[in-house]
């Protein structure tokens, strides 16, 4: 295999590889919850992703902020809506008592929002697209029914977690629409920065202390490396290369995927309504995002 076959095989794998590593964001948040409070937590993330992007993009010679000043605004845009906002949401939402399971289904109704506004905005909202809304909506709503009156669904976290979903589907629309090409690494840069100084004054109302120990210091690490600097990357990539839309047409796996690793770690009970569910939301979000098919 030469090289631009194994160039055009690694892009090929991206999609994959980012919705395996974006499964694991939810199990990370329930795993070091008991031991931080989520807004320090992230801002202690943020730090040390910025000081691994610095050292990273000096490394590779690239510019640590980008040549445009109106580059750099719609970066940190992004960055406090795809960084700040979405992972404070979902992280405060675990906190305050829900499940990494229900916490991957309700975010992931992303791709589903997001498809349903850019056909809006065309005017071409398809019937199929319409009724995959509806699905996903039936599925999250089962699965929140019967899990109402068990401690783990309050409003608070309710409003938390959908406002996480309403920021990284705003944050992903933003970037596809103002964004130019611009170096992952400078990029990231500039959104962990301003995800970092919009997260550290919550984080210092925060009066719970973080208690470090190996299983914070595992999830901390991971956090940075594997979601930040892998993760996160590999969607800015994505969107970029205009792969958003094979992003999305797996998205819908994340849940069952979060849902089997929550249950393997933390015992949270897959039901036949979960599995109803997921099932259901995974086929509304594939109705709405699969390509039309070509008239004859």
């Amino acid at each position: 295999m030469n090289s631009d076959s194994r160039q055009d095989a690694l892009v090929r794998a991206m999609p994959a590889v980012f919705v395996l590593i974006w499964s694991t964001g939810f199990i990370v948040a329930r795993y070091g919850m008991p031991y931080a409070p989520p807004m320090k937590f992230l801002a202690v993330r943020y730090f040390f992703s910025v000081l691994c992007f610095i050292a990273w993009a000096m490394a590779a010679g690239v510019p640590l902020v980008p040549h445009s000043t109106r580059q750099a605004r719609h970066l940190a845009v992004t960055g406090v809506l795809m960084h700040a906002g979405y992972l404070g949401g979902v992280w405060a939402a675990v906190k305050l008592g829900m499940g990494a399971g229900l916490a991957s289904l309700l975010v992931g109704l992303q791709p589903l929002l997001t498809a349903i506004w850019v056909s809006s905005r065309g005017g071409q909202v398809s019937a199929r697209q319409w009724a995959g809304l509806a699905l996903g909506f039936g599925g999250l709503a089962l699965v929140v029914w019967q899990k109402l009156g068990v401690g783990e669904i309050s409003g608070l976290n309710f409003l938390l977690a959908l406002g996480a979903l309403l920021s990284i589907t705003a944050g992903t629309l933003y970037q596809k629409r103002f964004l130019e090409p611009c170096d992952v690494r400078t990029a990231s840069l500039v959104q962990l920065s301003a995800a970092f100084v919009v997260t550290l004054p919550l984080a210092l109302l925060e009066v719970e202390a973080m208690q470090w120990n190996g299983q914070l210091a595992g999830a901390m690490a991971w956090s940075v490396l594997a979601l930040t600097l892998g993760g996160s990357s590999l969607l800015y990539l994505l969107i970029q290369r205009g792969a958003a839309t094979a992003v999305t047409s797996l998205l819908y796996l994340v849940p069952p995927c979060t849902a089997l690793m929550a249950w393997a770690l933390f015992g949270e009970a897959i039901t036949v309504f979960t599995i109803a569910g997921i099932v259901l939301t995974a086929l509304g979000v594939s109705l709405v995002v699969r390509s039309p098919s070509p008239r004859p």
